[in-house]
C-alpha cells in the first residue's frame, strides 16, 4: 500500500481496491473509489454492529489513542467504540489530564505516544492543521477528529454515508447546509466530500456566517483545490428549495457574542428550520445535523424529532464509518 504524507503526490489509482492513505486528515485527498471503499467496508461493519455479540478480531494486538484536546462526547465514544469493537487496545487521553497542561507541546506528546509502539492516533485540536503537524513528525498513522476551522473528515463522511443509506447513491442530490457555515470544519469537509460524489451542494447563513468565496484556493498541500464553488445564499427559501437534504449547523453563542449576529432572536426568526421551513424542500428530505443541537435555535423542537430526522442515524453511522477507517488503516490489506 502506498502511504500518502501531506505534501505527498497522489498514488496510483485504487485496481485492487486497497486504502492507499496513512493519515486521514481531510478529504481533499480522497479519491470517489476510495471514498466507496470506506462505504462499502462500513457496510460490513454494521453487520458486525448488528450482532449479539458486537466484536471482530481485525485490529487484535493494535493500539489506539485518542488525544483530544477539545471537549467531545459523540466523536470521542464513537472512536473508543470502534477500536474496542475491533478488538484494538483503545488508550484515551485528555490535554486537561496530561502533560499538556504542564508546558508540553504537542509535538512532544505525539512523539511521546509514538515511543509507546502506537499503531493510531486520533486527535482533536482547537488548531487549525495541529493533525497536519503530528502526521508529520510521527509514524503511526494520524486520524484528524476536528481541527479549529478546518476540517473533520469522519464527520463528513458519516453524513454523506447516512445520507447513501437512504438514496443509495449521492450523485446529483442537492444538499443544503445551514448555519455558521464561516467557523465550520463540518461545512467544510462536507463541501469537499460530496463535490466528490457528484452531490449540489448550497451554503446558506447570515453574510457575516459565510466565506466571501468557496472553490479556486489554495488547500493545505499547496495545491489549487478544484472543486466547483458550491452555490452561496443568504435567503432560506432559496437554499432549500427542492432539496433532499436540509444540514443544519450548530451555532456557537460565541458568534453572537463576537458582533457577528445583531441577536439570537433574529437569526431563529431567518434561519431556524422548522416544519413549515422543511416543507420548502423536497417531500420526504432529510434533517441533519452534526450534534450537539441547541434546541431551539438551529431546529425546533418538533423538527428534532420529526419523521424526517436522521440525527441519530447519524451517530449510528458515525460508529460503521469509524470502524471502517480503522480497519482500513490499521487492519486491512498492506
Amino acid at each position: 500500500m502506498t502511504a500518502i504524507r501531506p505534501g505527498s503526490p497522489p498514488g496510483p489509482a485504487l485496481a485492487t481496491g486497497g486504502f492507499r492513505h496513512h493519515d486521514v486528515l481531510d478529504l481533499d485527498d480522497f479519491a470517489l473509489d476510495e471514498i466507496e471503499l470506506v462505504f462499502h467496508t462500513a457496510d460490513g461493519m454494521k453487520d458486525v454492529l448488528g450482532r449479539d455479540i458486537k466484536k471482530a478480531p481485525a485490529l487484535r494486538g493494535k493500539s489506539v489513542v485518542t488525544l483530544f484536546y477539545e471537549a467531545s462526547t459523540r466523536t470521542r465514544m464513537s472512536f473508543e467504540l470502534a477500536g474496542k469493537a475491533l478488538s484494538a487496545d483503545v488508550l484515551n487521553l485528555t490535554a486537561s489530564a496530561s502533560s499538556v497542561t504542564k508546558g508540553e507541546s504537542l509535538v512532544d506528546t505525539v512523539k511521546t505516544i509514538e515511543a509507546m509502539g502506537v499503531d493510531v492516533i486520533v486527535i482533536r485540536h482547537s488548531s487549525s492543521g495541529a493533525p497536519y503537524l503530528a502526521a508529520r513528525v510521527v509514524e503511526p498513522a494520524v486520524i484528524n477528529a476536528g481541527d479549529g476551522w478546518h476540517a473533520h473528515p469522519t464527520q463528513a463522511l458519516l453524513d454523506m454515508y447516512t445520507i447513501r443509506e437512504r438514496f443509495g447513491s449521492l450523485d446529483g442530490l442537492k444538499i443544503a447546509i445551514v448555519g455558521d457555515i464561516l467557523h465550520s470544519r463540518v461545512a467544510r469537509s462536507n463541501v469537499w466530500g460530496l463535490a466528490k460524489v457528484g452531490a449540489a451542494v448550497t451554503l446558506c447563513g447570515p453574510p457575516t456566517l459565510l466565506p466571501s468565496q468557496w472553490g479556486g484556493v489554495t488547500d493545505t498541500n499547496g495545491h489549487q483545490d478544484g472543486l466547483p464553488p458550491p452555490r452561496i445564499t443568504f435567503d432560506l427559501e432559496d437554499a432549500l428549495d427542492g432539496a433532499d437534504v436540509v444540514m443544519a449547523l450548530r451555532l456557537q453563542q460565541e458568534r453572537q457574542e463576537g458582533g457577528l449576529l445583531p441577536s439570537l432572536g433574529e437569526y431563529i426568526a431567518r434561519y431556524q428550520i422548522t416544519p413549515e421551513r422543511l416543507g420548502w424542500a423536497k417531500p420526504g428530505a432529510l434533517l441533519m445535523h452534526p450534534g450537539p443541537v441547541n434546541e431551539g435555535v438551529e431546529l425546533s423542537s418538533d423538527v428534532v424529532r420529526g419523521v424526517q430526522s436522521v440525527i441519530d442515524r447519524q451517530v449510528a453511522s458515525g460508529l460503521a464509518v469509524r470502524m471502517a477507517l480503522l480497519y482500513l488503516i490499521a487492519g486491512g490489506p498492506q
